[in-house]
């Protein structure tokens, strides 16, 4: 007998809670925020609301499904089973938060702020929480059509180490020292070049919304690189870019900024005593890499099935 669906709401903290677990009371709180000029009032209401959406897209779960609730910082040890219907209520970001550790299940984007989130990943209403959990269970069954699959990126390291993320992925230095590495590319005929630098950012479609995007529009302003044609979110392309490259007798700045067609990979080997490779700007669960190990970067074959 097949098990019944499974409704995984998946939320965050809302700042007001964290300034209440900080400071003790709803008073010490409010009084922390207004001896700095603050209302605490703005906060509150935020809170409010995402409380409401939360409560509102519980109840429209039909009863005979199951369901469980995970905060954000417990995703990473939460496991999600295959006749998961996974509904997020929050920003965006928290779309690409969950979306490393799916392998298929249908995704529902909950808007928990209307006016405050772009609304890129969270397309839906708490209000329509009945008809897009009916739209997610056809999805999940094969009887739906109304999915859209975006292209994600994966580090893979020569130890076999292994990093999926939705928007971006990051390597380099963990705090703000200077990352050293060497860069190659699948199609650079054998170039490979030195490098010292912030850090390099290898995006996708979705990502082309958040970090990537403004890196790319600093570009545009005369940089290398702002030429480029960000893609979209079903795409299997990738755009990457060098940060902060900087040109010495050792190091060279001639490969900044480039796309990876699909089945290309990045290729960098560090030059450094330890660099850092996250996703999606989870810093707590990275990949840890060390001199002399070698780090490939590119589309993956998992995609993130989105509802709506």
């Amino acid at each position: 007998m097949s098990l019944a669906p499974r409704a995984v709401l998946v939320y965050r903290t809302t700042e007001y809670e964290e300034l209440v677990a900080r400071h003790g009371t709803h008073g010490q709180a409010a009084f922390f925020l207004s001896s700095r000029g603050r209302d605490i009032e703005e906060i509150t209401e935020r809170h409010r609301r995402t409380r409401r959406a939360l409560v509102e897209v519980t109840a429209a779960i039909p009863l005979t499904w199951r369901q469980s609730h995970v905060e954000r910082r417990d995703l990473d040890r939460f496991l999600f089973a295959p006749e998961d219907v996974v509904v997020v209520v929050g920003q965006d970001g928290l779309v690409a938060n969950v979306a490393k550790y799916l392998t298929g299940q249908p995704v529902v984007g909950v808007d928990a702020d209307p006016g405050r989130n772009p609304g890129v990943l969270v397309r839906h209403r708490p209000a329509d929480a009945r008809m897009f959990l009916a739209a997610a269970l056809a999805a999940r069954t094969g009887t739906g059509t109304g999915t859209t699959e975006l292209t994600m990126v994966e580090a893979v390291a020569d130890d076999s180490q292994r990093l999926l993320a939705l928007n971006e992925i990051y390597v380099g230095a963990a705090g703000h020292q200077t990352a050293r590495y060497r860069l190659g590319l699948d199609d650079g005929r054998g170039a490979v070049e030195a490098q010292a630098s912030s850090g390099v950012l290898v995006g996708t479609g979705t990502g082309a919304t958040g970090w990537v995007r403004s890196v790319w529009q600093e570009r545009g302003r005369g940089g290398a690189g702002g030429d480029l044609r960000l893609p979209g979110p079903t795409e299997e392309r990738l755009v990457w870019f060098v940060r902060e490259a900087w040109p010495s007798p050792a190091t060279g700045t001639s490969l900044v900024a480039g796309e990876l067609a699909a089945g290309n990979r990045l290729t960098l080997t560090v030059e450094s005593e330890r660099l850092v490779a996250f996703g999606d700007g989870i810093e707590t669960d990275a990949v840890e890499l060390t001199w002399g190990q070698r780090v490939r970067v590119g589309a993956c074959a998992q995609r993130l099935r989105l509802v709506g």
